[in-house]
């Protein structure tokens, strides 16, 4: 008995290529939540407060960013998955989609279940475990990975990409005593929010290069 494989192969061809697009999705909905419940906050300064006060226990826009970050999660844990599953054995890639799988399972838990106190609230054990997931070391990981797995122009862009990160990072860490107390931390949010669009922007390069190559082996 014949079985004609070419209609499962583009099954799977399609397939994986609308799994790879979900890195974009994922990019696209944490930014449009970030500016969205940003303007439907009153009196919040994109450039002094951070993201986690829009979902922070007591927060107006917590009902509206949680779910949406979580989908946004969601779909970068199906975007890591992805390129695990489909890199025709480069164990380098295999080993990042493990990392943006593991960054999307780290931002599920602190989503729903370590969100931070309000400026000026009690602190609780619930604010130490935020700080400790907020730092998500997986973000850093994958942009290393990177680094080693691609041998283009790709590799270059993620090593600009991690050394403006880390700086921001450092930078922006500096005043995580200052927010815990909830005094001013002028320039937080613009900090914050620089490095997070950046990486969000690499990440849709990166799925779009992996999309393009994808086209290409089809072809």
């Amino acid at each position: 008995m014949n079985f004609d494989t070419s209609g499962t192969a583009t099954v799977f061809r399609e397939t994986r290529q609308l799994l790879l697009s979900s890195g974009i999705a994922a990019a696209c909905i944490y930014v449009f939540t970030d500016v969205a419940a940003g303007a439907a906050y009153p009196g919040f300064n994109y450039t002094d407060q951070a993201v986690s006060e829009l979902f922070a226990i007591g927060a107006p826009t917590s009902h509206f960013v949680v779910p949406l970050f979580s989908v946004s999660s969601v779909l970068l844990l199906t975007f890591g998955f992805a390129i695990a599953l489909t890199t025709q054995g480069s164990r380098a890639l295999r080993l990042l989609g493990l990392m943006f799988a593991a960054s999307a399972a780290n931002a599920l838990v602190l989503w729903n279940f370590f969100p931070m106190h309000m400026r000026g609230a009690e602190r609780t054990f619930t604010d130490l475990m935020h700080l400790i997931l907020a730092t998500n070391p997986f973000v850093l990981a994958t942009l290393v990975i990177s680094i080693f797995a691609f041998r283009n122009t790709f590799r270059w862009v993620s090593v600009a990409v991690l050394v403006t990160i880390l700086t921001l990072a450092l930078v922006g860490f500096s005043q995580a005593t200052a927010l815990d107390a909830g005094e001013a931390t002028p320039g937080l949010g613009l900090i914050e929010r620089l490095g997070q669009y950046i990486y969000q922007i690499w990440q849709v390069a990166l799925a779009l290069l992996l999309l393009r190559k994808s086209r290409a082996r089809s072809s």
